[in-house]
């Protein structure tokens, strides 16, 4: 079932990137950041809210705290950064970079969380990483 959700993600993802194309033209790209943020803020809360998953608040950790923290931060900066860069370039070239982020992920996952490296990882990783420059260097 994970998968679907990957999907969907992957999917919206995309979608983020065209609407976000669109929506920028002519816009300083930290306010968008910040609009698109604030729309996340509400729809975030209002399923948590539907699904009467705010009474878990009091049992996070200060680690789970932390971490969460740390990995809005990282968000942030992501989106900040993933704006500016559609705003200056084609989308067919800023999407593929900011993919990378899996290749990065499954290093930073075997280095920070102990996860194994198998082989196809590594492979997939590698295609990740080969196909991204191909299609850098293919849209000029």
């Amino acid at each position: 079932m994970w998968w679907i959700y990957a999907l969907l993600s992957a999917f919206f993802a995309a979608l983020v990137a065209i609407f976000a194309k669109i929506g920028i033209k002519g816009v300083d790209t930290d306010l968008a950041t910040a609009i698109r943020t604030v729309v996340i803020l509400f729809l975030a809360w209002a399923i948590v809210l539907v699904k009467g998953g705010e009474h878990a608040i009091g049992n996070l950790t200060k680690q789970n705290w932390t971490f969460l923290i740390l990995s809005g931060c990282a968000t942030g900066l992501s989106w900040i950064f993933y704006f500016k860069a559609l705003q200056l370039g084609k989308v067919s070239q800023v999407a593929p970079i900011d993919k990378l982020s899996v290749a990065l992920a499954i290093l930073l996952s075997v280095l920070f969380l102990g996860e194994s490296l198998t082989w196809k990882s590594a492979i997939g990783a590698a295609m990740i990483v080969g196909g991204t420059f191909v299609l850098i260097y293919n849209n000029d």
